[in-house]
């Protein structure tokens, strides 16, 4: 397993939850830790100051053209990147007989769209500024691309979606670059007491709910990992995917 000391990193969607426990994590193994935020600047900051007043960088990720902007600002201010952790992501829940395209494209423009530019807008400046353009790509999915999820079905679409570019992405950027997938299970935070989210939980191999700090392992394991690990997708879901 390879060092995270001295290694950038830009965590999108850094300020809170698993984007938060993800920065606290790399931080600790000694990476160097770049926070995106979309509208929780308040929670940045503090993540930040977590994460040895890691630098903050603002972008709405549903514009492609502040993407842009986000990574040009990466270089202008801190001149290269190692790895792109895309975690940002939205979730909501709605009868699929009643999904209109403003709440479809709410989920899809980041969940999926944003993704995709956010890769390929890291990978330019990889091949740009580190030798031999190397780097590394995780993303985050989620177990909702692998099981049907009826009530968050435009979620599950975007997060299956998640995978396919992972694929795609690890063969059109190899060897330089690899691409990978964490695909979390029930991780809950201020939700944890919902019986919902227990019942779920108690039905796992597991027999509790994930934690930040589990999916902040894994995104590690993908970063130090040898390049030789490309367009995989490790399940972090406690069992619940197992039938």
């Amino acid at each position: 397993m390879g060092s995270l000391k001295g290694q950038t990193v830009l965590v999108t969607g850094g300020a809170k939850r698993i984007g938060r426990c993800i920065c606290k994590h790399l931080h600790a193994l000694g990476a160097r830790v770049l926070i995106h935020y979309g509208g929780s600047a308040t929670d940045a900051e503090h993540t930040a100051a977590e994460c040895g007043d890691a630098p903050l960088f603002q972008a709405n990720l549903e514009r492609v053209d502040d993407i842009r902007r986000l990574f040009e600002e990466v270089e202008t201010r801190v001149g290269r990147l190692d790895a792109l952790v895309n975690n940002a992501a939205r979730f909501t829940r709605i009868d699929p007989l009643e999904v209109t395209e403003a709440q479809w494209d709410f989920i899809h423009s980041v969940n999926l769209k944003a993704y995709f530019f956010c890769a390929q807008q890291a990978a330019l400046l990889m091949r740009r500024q580190n030798p031999g353009g190397a780097g590394k790509i995780v993303n985050i999915s989620s177990m909702g691309a692998f099981l049907a999820w009826p009530e968050h079905v435009h979620y599950c679409a975007s997060k299956a979606g998640v995978i396919a570019l992972t694929r795609g992405l690890a063969k059109a950027w190899a060897p330089a670059i690899t691409v990978n997938s964490v695909a979390p299970g029930v991780i809950p935070f201020e939700e944890a007491e919902d019986p919902e989210i227990q019942a779920m939980a108690r039905k796992t191999p597991a027999g509790r709910p994930g934690t930040g700090e589990d999916i902040a392992a894994a995104v590690a394991y993908f970063l130090q990992c040898s390049q030789f690990v490309t367009g995989q997708t490790l399940q972090v879901d406690g069992g619940l995917g197992l039938r």
